[in-house]
């Protein structure tokens, strides 16, 4: 039997299992520092939740042992646990949860859903994305450092367009870049706009970018993945631990400190203690995603260069 432990959080009680068990062995990080990140970093972290159906990447048996997706929301899961609709292509939908509050949060935690995967709109309204989002992986032997030159390219582009950009880590080997729009658009609109970004950067340097999605392409180029903006896909929350060798976080990070890792060198990474210490002193960087309104450049500005 799980050796148990009920606790009380924010009035629900929980009963959470093997607190002792590893799930990072590299680093001696139990399922207890798990929950415990996630109750240290939720101030900060459940905006970005806040109304979003999320994918539960869960790792019962800690990094080294397998993982499964879980989407549909969990029958055994507390009333409490918030619930929203999210229609497929064929017409039938799937009930995701969503952790809208400490509670829930812990609740995820303690199912061993080390990843955090939210879509880009809030619930409910699935056709509405509030944010645009670019995910930088670099092929071998390319790394984070020219991520973040690639990065830097993009907030060049935005900056000429007049549009803030925000970067943070994938939490793995990559960059990411989001931009906050908070206004009416489509996903067919982000994703288009993004596709073409992603490509006008592989014609401009063909030597460092790659918007094709095929691996082979990929070797010491940095790939731009624009297919994130879709209304089928979620991608990595901020603040959400990966399932690393250490317990790294998809961190939010300062342009100051893309600009030093392209020119100086990596790493650019951060570990759950590091998250929590920068979002102590810095609070949310990441904050004006959820807030600033933009609208979505027309492509053609894209092209009329």
């Amino acid at each position: 039997m799980p050796k148990k432990t009920v606790v009380e959080v924010d009035g629900q009680r929980l009963s959470l299992t093997n607190l002792d068990k590893v799930f990072y062995p590299a680093a001696g990080f139990t399922k207890a520092d798990l929950i415990h990140y996630y109750v240290q970093v939720a101030p900060y972290l459940l905006p970005h939740l806040k109304d979003r159906p999320i994918t539960m990447k869960r790792y019962p048996d800690g990094v080294d042992g397998e993982y499964f997706y879980e989407k549909e929301a969990p029958s055994h899961r507390p009333k409490w646990v918030e619930t929203t609709k999210v229609v497929k292509g064929s017409g039938a939908f799937i009930n995701y949860c969503m952790l809208n509050d400490l509670p829930s949060l812990v609740w995820a935690a303690n199912l061993a859903d080390l990843e955090l995967h939210t879509f880009l709109h809030r619930a409910p309204s699935d056709d509405r994305p509030t944010m645009m989002a670019f995910d930088l992986d670099p092929g071998p032997p390319a790394d984070v450092v020219l991520c973040c030159q690639v990065a830097l390219r993009l907030k060049q582009i935005f900056d000429a367009l007049d549009v803030q950009a925000f970067a943070k880590t994938s939490g793995s080997k990559g960059l990411q870049i989001y931009v906050p729009l908070n206004t009416p658009t489509t996903y067919e609109k982000t994703k288009t706009f993004a596709k073409t970004l992603a490509e006008r950067l592989e014609e401009e340097h063909p030597d460092e970018v790659v918007s094709n999605m095929k691996k082979s392409s990929r070797q010491g180029k940095v790939f731009i993945d624009w297919s994130q903006n879709d209304d089928h896909k979620t991608t990595i929350t901020v603040y959400s631990l990966r399932a690393k060798e250490q317990p790294t976080v998809s961190a939010p990070v300062f342009w100051e400190e893309v600009t030093q890792c392209a020119h100086e060198g990596g790493p650019l990474s951060f570990a759950s203690d590091d998250v929590l210490a920068r979002a102590e002193t810095q609070g949310d960087i990441f904050a004006p995603v959820l807030s600033l309104k933009q609208k979505l450049p027309a492509v053609a500005k894209l092209k009329g260069r």
